[in-house]
């Protein structure tokens, strides 16, 4: 009964037009952090350590609920959970569905969600849902147990994926042994529409994360956009510009892989950051627009970047950059802990052990935020003002970020190409007193230690710091 009564809300909410949603557009002023529901915090506060981290180790949504607050003092306005429906035996991370019309009870009731998803929009915060369409959890062949898909023809004949340069075996063959849904029949089109319809709505989720988006052909995630009904950003596990680039045209967006490969290089692995240059020309290439797509420097699927490249200082370059660049920011929760996790799961540590304090990096994070959201540079151009093997600077309206890569050498350059004026003051962010004068038309950056520079006028620094006071 129960079953029948969620289908039949599905089904009438998906003759809903959706009048408020989230668009690509609204969700440029966002910047989101990336949190695994499980991970976040229990519902009664025990912060004892999780004993095995491929298993539930206890976060809820109650939990996740009771720290927005600490999510918000960082200047975050959006957090992105994991998937909802029940999963497969200790499937935590919500990729291995077996019931769509059940909320996962490891997380909680479905009042729960519902409470999570209304006290984040009481505090301004969006939430963004992750979804999946490609997969079912690992029944292999026995579908008796997956709701609504258990019958053999809503899938695809058993194969795996082995060569990921074909993409018929990319879209019909199996990720993991994962038994991979079949779009092209009916039933299952149109179940999986109504349901991403369905659930958007009743929950008034403001944007989805698409996972495995090439695993499945793009006509259908057209229509599943159209369905959904707010932004989305598809995950393309790939760093080739043009493999990327094309499935903007079937979502509003991509998780912007290329770039975070970028990071991983320039600022872990030291090579010229040239090849910033270089990466803005292929994005522009390949891309229809660079300015909605997810920037991150960390995620669940990958070794954290401190296990790769253990010097929190470039680090730190790297976040920032996801911060100030072309795109809607992305931060994995921990990044501020220094968390520094290896292969998955090793890289889903519990948050609750850090016990929320502060850092560096979340106060780093808090001021950046605060200029962003009181100048809107985001809806400003990006404009390199100066570039060479170890020092990157560009500015958006009349900020101007600067890092280095080399942070065992101090680095100075003067800047003749900037947005400032002759004689003007300006200061730099996350060091208020630290400010110079536009001098012979030059803006002179010294970065010591590695340090990011944030650069805004002196008055707008003023407004920064007002800014930051009402939402701390």
């Amino acid at each position: 009964m129960a079953f029948k009564l969620f289908a039949a809300i599905l089904l009438v909410s998906s003759a809903f037009i959706f009048s408020n949603a989230a668009d690509a557009e609204t969700w440029r002023s966002r910047s989101i952090y990336q949190v695994l529901t499980d991970r976040i915090a229990r519902t009664n506060g025990d912060t004892s350590p999780c004993g095995d981290l491929g298993k539930y180790c206890g976060g809820t949504f109650k939990g996740l609920q009771s720290q927005l607050d600490y999510i918000k003092s960082m200047g975050f306005d959006a957090i992105w959970i994991s998937p909802i429906p029940k999963n497969q035996g200790n499937d935590y991370h919500g990729y291995g569905a077996v019931d769509w019309y059940q909320v996962n009870s490891n997380f909680g009731t479905p009042g729960d969600l519902q409470d999570l998803v209304n006290t984040a929009h009481s505090k301004g915060m969006f939430v963004m849902l992750d979804v999946v369409a490609n997969h079912v959890g690992p029944v292999d062949l026995d579908f008796s147990s997956v709701v609504p898909f258990n019958d053999p023809s809503h899938y695809h004949v058993k194969c795996q994926i082995n060569n990921w340069n074909d993409p018929n075996e990319v879209e019909y063959c199996r990720l993991a042994n994962l038994p991979d849904l079949d779009q092209d029949n009916q039933f299952v089109r149109q179940t999986l529409l109504n349901w991403v319809r369905g659930v958007v709505s009743n929950y008034s989720f403001d944007g989805i994360r698409v996972d495995t988006v090439p695993e499945v052909k793009g006509p259908f995630w057209a229509e599943w956009a159209k369905a959904a009904g707010v932004y989305q950003v598809g995950e393309v596990f790939n760093g080739d510009y043009g493999y990327v680039g094309q499935y903007q045209n079937y979502l509003d967006a991509t998780l912007n892989y290329p770039l975070y490969f970028q990071l991983r290089s320039i600022f872990g692995s030291r090579q010229s950051m040239y090849n910033f240059r270089t990466h803005y020309s292929n994005m522009d290439k390949f891309f229809k627009n660079q300015d909605i797509l997810g920037n991150f420097a960390d995620n669940h699927d990958n070794p954290r970047f401190l296990h790769d490249y253990p010097d929190g200082r470039t680090y730190k370059s790297a976040l920032a950059f996801v911060l100030g660049s072309r795109g809607i920011p992305i931060t994995y929760y921990g990044s501020e802990q220094y968390y520094s996790g290896g292969n998955d799961p090793a890289c889903r540590e519990p948050l609750w052990t850090s016990e929320y304090k502060s850092t560096d990096i979340s106060t780093m994070l808090t001021r950046i935020h605060s200029v962003r959201a009181s100048t809107k540079y985001y809806l400003e151009p990006q404009i390199e003002r100066w570039v060479d093997d170890t020092f990157y600077a560009f500015s958006r309206g009349n900020v101007v970020f600067a890092f280095t890569n080399n942070p065992d050498q101090t680095q100075t350059r003067n800047v003749n190409y900037h947005p400032y004026s002759e004689g003007q003051v300006v200061c730099n962010i996350n060091y208020p007193g630290d400010c110079v004068t536009i001098h012979n038309g030059i803006l002179q950056i010294t970065l010591l230690n590695g340090e990011v520079k944030v650069f805004v006028p002196q008055s707008t620094m003023t407004e920064v710091e007002e800014f930051l006071a009402m939402t701390i």
